[in-house]
């Protein structure tokens, strides 16, 4: 049975041990906006609450698995996203790495800036070779202070650091290289039923248990997550950033052109 999500932005499907999770705003290329966080954190709660529920996978239609940061939005409210939306994307990311589920992101198609950060925060994550992975917000004046604590935590300090600074894209082939996703494949199908032979007999609280372990094991403090915040409302209520995103949502125009 297939249910759409309370704010409307994602599709759900709960099939045996799976809870399906479609973004569904391909016109706005899956970005992410508040409500998206609401139904994704809701989609969550599902999946907690279902006693069978085992694994979560993530997918998305449209040519964009999510795009980040929704820049038309962000351009009438970067006060608000300064003070809150940090800490609501903040939260996400870290509920997907201590909820008691397996998370897994099925990519086809780009990821950007926030969509990075989602597929690093997930316990898995297959691509499409048609896959392309991408950290744009330098050139908005902004940085990828949220998505940073666990793209380290999956590819490494320089990788990220790189990713970061060149604000280039990678292709799927490059990304499966770098740690950034476990496989490659026209269909995910096969690796996703692989993992689940073992994943549906994992039982919820030895997922959490494990889940929480391996944080205790690694640098994404409170400290680092606050510092993370503190930077991105820096950032968020900037000049540059105020102005790029500016530019953009009323003409059109991006970072690089004058």
């Amino acid at each position: 049975m297939e249910l759409t999500a309370p704010n409307g932005t994602l599709l759900l499907r709960s099939e045996a041990a799976v809870l399906t999770v479609t973004l569904a705003r391909p016109r706005e290329q899956n970005s992410i906006t508040p409500a998206l966080m609401a139904d994704l954190h809701d989609a969550l709660d599902r999946a907690e609450a279902d006693p069978a529920c085992r694994v979560v996978v993530l997918r998305a239609q449209g040519p964009a698995f999510c795009s980040g940061m929704d820049l038309h939005a962000a351009a009438g409210s970067t006060d608000d996203l300064a003070a809150h939306g940090g800490e609501r994307f903040l939260g996400l990311l870290k509920r997907l790495t201590t909820v008691e589920r397996v998370v897994v992101s099925c990519v086809d198609g780009r990821a950007s800036g926030g969509g990075v950060g989602v597929v690093a925060a997930s316990d898995f994550a297959y691509a499409t070779p048609a896959s392309q992975f991408g950290l744009p917000e330098a050139l908005w004046g902004l940085l990828p202070c949220c998505v940073l604590p666990f793209l380290i935590r999956r590819v490494g300090f320089q990788r990220a650091y790189t990713m970061t600074l060149s604000t280039l894209p990678i292709d799927a082939a490059e990304a499966a290289r770098r740690g950034l996703v476990d496989e490659v494949a026209e269909d995910p199908g096969p690796a996703l039923r692989r993992l689940l032979v073992r994943a549906t007999k994992l039982d919820p609280t030895t997922i959490g248990d494990l889940k929480r372990y391996f944080r205790r094991m690694w640098i994404v403090s409170d400290e680092m997550e606050a510092e993370a915040l503190r930077e991105f409302g820096r950032l968020m209520t900037s000049p540059v950033a105020r102005e790029r995103i500016t530019a953009f949502a009323t003409g059109q125009r991006m970072p690089w052109e004058r």
